[in-house]
């Protein structure tokens, strides 16, 4: 061990001795400080603005744009320069016929060499570590451990950098053709991913062994085995390899000798990864304070439900828009998205079916407006020289039935009891499911989740009108990210000419347009006596109809409509923002404060409650006590205006919406009402008003959260992240600015001129 110390400091003299290594260090140093004063500066600008941050540390170091991310993209453009000399200089110098003499092994030589590429390696995880210990010093709260799992990555990212370049120095004489061969190597590492995708063990040996994106876990604030087990693993094969072709020019032998060794040495390396990679062998440590590269709680008592066999079948439509999501070449990213819930159950098992049959998809009716379905499917496929079995939707509709899926892509999540359940895409930027809808389709499988009946045969709302008066997006809209169908309810017709199903949670009453007879109203106190929940929706001038409901419980719809009239909106158009006690209540309207949204009523009335009826009643949002009031004689506002009249009416906070609850038949009954139905039809949902940030989901994950007794929507709560400041001046940030970017790679640039100048006197 002496001997490779000492190989290591005659190397490290050398590489400190020359300018090339000073000057990868002030370089470094020089884009290192860029970047990082860059993302520091504009987060003091909008502190100093008055604008709230929000994961500093995060932000700093990692995400899309962090000083870590940054570095991992430009890293492999200084270690070849540094590599390049370390053996072909010996091959150059004729040095390499001194070590063949000598009592050295190979071993000694090369690693006493690597150790000192390694220990060049913490010098520039020093010049990072000035600007994470300044960030430390700065940042309130700072998630330290973050910090130190994003360097760890980026130096094992270094290592094998440097292994990779110390073997393709061993291979020639030149020291450029050593630094080019090095950057050629890391391209093939690079992009060696998309090799063999339609192989399923070629697939799972190319994509491990590439090194791109290798150090992004590890950014983020993830160790995994995987990722550890491949650095150590591409380090010591290339060791390896250079240890070989230091022991072939001390000992001849055959080429099919050599090659045996290198062979055994690559393939002891891809078992190992291949292995390593399988999900069941695999460890993780999230370091994060609030553990964001892990499931959410509620999401991993799902998966502990979930306690037998799994299979997630996707179903590809060719013909459909978004054909393009899982091809083959791009398997190993997408069960990637999925990693959060393998890691809690890992035999998760991933099927891919590709089909085609005719779906929205305007571009190809644009272009192939004669041919049929299998003709449009024969001409992509010479298009996109597709090698993969695509299948007529005939072939596999005995198995699945796609039809009210619309044909889109899906994928369908079946438990070995045979239960099933789709989870899908959206229209959306994500497009993706987040958390969030993954684990509300895991749910399925796990519980019976909430029905919701809408009540039907009085002219009530439905939840599959597409109309801007239906509730189809906000309900069963499949393609709408936020629909409760997506959340984890189903939904069902609800007529009074039978009795209400059990299965009914929830029932929604939204603005019935007739009076019901006796016999319904016998079935619909059946189900308010056994103790059913309901949400109950108004409107203006159906009082006599609403109060027929609502009396029993205490509220009534009052006569008129409450107007604020403002320069901007109609009169009749309510904003309105959580009570106190509406933040109390729930989770959400906590949030929805925070965030400044507003509620939107397009046309509501005030309730009038008496809280003699038994019921806890809580006013969630409530008309403003100043300049609002409930008009009761103009009607018309659009060609009239709403003006106050202080003999009839009163300017005074009137409840809009209210939450009602009582014990009944052992268990707690819970009501909604509102004095509008617009608030949740699709027409307002889809709304956009200039200088109004409406946030009516609130209420309507809020509510029916509280109606299905907290089961769906998947609470996705996590502790706050508490780095929220910074404790820098505009004034002190601006010294701080000089130092980091100008005086210290100067300083570093200072300490190489002073060498190099000390080395030529002697």
């Amino acid at each position: 061990m002496k001997t490779i110390f000492k190989i290591a400091r005659t190397e490290l003299q050398k590489l400190f001795y020359s300018p090339v290594a000073w000057l990868i260090l002030v370089i470094f140093a020089f884009q290192v400080a860029l970047g990082f004063t860059g993302i520091f500066e504009g987060m003091i600008r909008r502190q100093t603005l008055g604008w709230s941050l929000y994961s500093v540390t995060s932000n700093t170091f990692g995400g899309m744009m962090g000083m870590f991310t940054n570095v991992q993209t430009y890293l492999y453009l200084y270690i070849p320069l540094l590599t390049m000399g370390v053996m072909s200089r010996e091959y150059g110098n004729g040095g390499i016929k001194l070590l063949y003499s000598s009592p050295l092994t190979n071993y000694q030589i090369i690693m006493g060499k690597y150790l000192s590429l390694m220990i060049f390696g913490l010098v520039l995880m020093a010049i990072l570590g000035v600007f994470s210990f300044f960030a430390a010093g700065t940042i309130e709260k700072v998630d330290f451990p973050l910090i130190l799992c994003g360097m760890l990555g980026l130096y094992l990212l270094i290592c094998a950098y440097a292994a990779v370049g110390l073997f393709m120095s061993s291979l020639t004489s030149y020291t450029v053709v050593a630094a080019m061969g090095t950057l050629a190597m890391l391209a093939v590492l690079n992009y060696v991913k998309g090799v063999g995708q339609e192989i399923e063990f070629v697939r799972d040996i190319t994509y491990w062994l590439a090194i791109s994106g290798r150090a992004d876990t590890f950014i983020a604030g993830m160790i995994t085995s995987e990722d550890l087990l491949y650095f150590v693993v591409v380090i010591g094969m290339f060791i390896s390899f250079t240890i070989l072709k230091l022991h072939t020019g001390r000992v001849r032998s055959s080429f099919i000798a050599n090659f045996g060794k290198y062979a055994t040495v690559f393939i002891i390396a891809m078992m190992i990864g291949y292995f390593s990679s399988k999900p069941q062998l695999m460890g993780y440590l999230d370091v994060t304070r609030t553990k964001t590269n892990t499931l959410t709680r509620s999401s991993q008592d799902i998966l502990s439900k979930l306690n037998d066999g799994l299979t997630i079948t996707t179903y590809s439509n060719m013909l459909e828009e978004n054909y393009y999501t899982a091809l083959p070449a791009s398997f190993k990213w997408d069960v990637s998205t999925f990693a959060r819930y393998i890691r809690f159950k890992p035999d998760i098992k991933m099927k891919y079916k590709y089909y085609y049959h005719r779906a929205k998809n305007e571009h190809l009716d644009k272009q192939y407006p004669t041919l049929n379905d299998k003709q449009r499917m024969d001409t992509l496929q010479k298009l996109q020289d597709f090698k993969f079995e695509i299948l007529p939707y005939s072939a596999i509709s005995n198995e699945v039935d796609l039809k009210p899926e619309m044909f889109r892509f899906v994928r369908l999540l079946e438990r070995e009891n045979g239960q099933k359940t789709f989870l899908r895409i959206f229209d959306d930027p994500m497009r993706y499911p987040s958390e969030a809808e993954i684990s509300a389709a895991f749910k399925r499988l796990t519980a019976q989740l909430p029905v919701i009946g809408f009540l039907s045969g009085h002219g009530e709302r439905e939840s599959h009108n597409a109309f801007d008066r239906g509730y189809k997006m906000f309900a069963e809209e499949k393609t709408f990210r936020h629909a409760l169908i997506n959340q984890g309810f189903n939904f069902q017709d609800v007529t009074l000419n039978q009795v209400i199903p059990d299965s009914i949670r929830i029932l929604m009453i939204a603005e019935p347009k007739r009076v019901l007879n006796d016999d319904e109203k016998k079935i619909l106190q059946q189900y308010i006596d056994r103790g059913g929940n309901l949400l109950i929706a108004g409107e203006p001038g159906r009082q006599d109809v609403m109060n027929t409901f609502t009396e029993q419980f205490g509220v009534s719809f009052l006569k008129g409509t409450l107007v604020k009239p403002s320069e901007k909106f109609q009169a009749n158009l309510l904003t309105l923002k959580p009570t106190l006690a509406a933040t109390k209540f729930s989770y959400y309207f906590e949030g929805m404060k925070r965030r400044e949204a507003l509620l939107t009523l397009p046309t509501s009335g005030g309730l009038q409650i008496d809280s003699s009826k038994g019921f806890k009643v809580t006013t969630l949002f409530s008309s403003d006590s100043t300049g609002s009031w409930n008009e009761t004689e103009t009607t018309d506002f659009v060609d009239d205006s709403a003006v106050f009249n202080p003999a009839v009416e009163k300017m005074e906070p009137i409840p809009t919406v209210a939450a009602l609850s009582r014990t009944i038949n052992g268990r707690e009954q819970k009501i909604l009402i509102t004095g509008d139905a617009d608030w949740l039809s699709n027409g307002e949902l889809g709304m956009m008003r200039k200088d109004l940030p409406a946030g009516n989901f609130y209420l309507i994950n809020g509510g029916f959260s509280w109606l299905s007794d907290g089961e769906v929507p998947v609470d996705m709560r996590r502790d706050p992240m508490p780095d929220k400041s910074i404790k820098l001046s505009e004034g002190s940030w601006s010294v701080s600015n000089i130092f980091l970017k100008w005086v210290f790679p100067l300083v570093l640039a200072a300490c190489g001129l002073l060498i190099w100048i000390r080395r030529r006197g002697r």
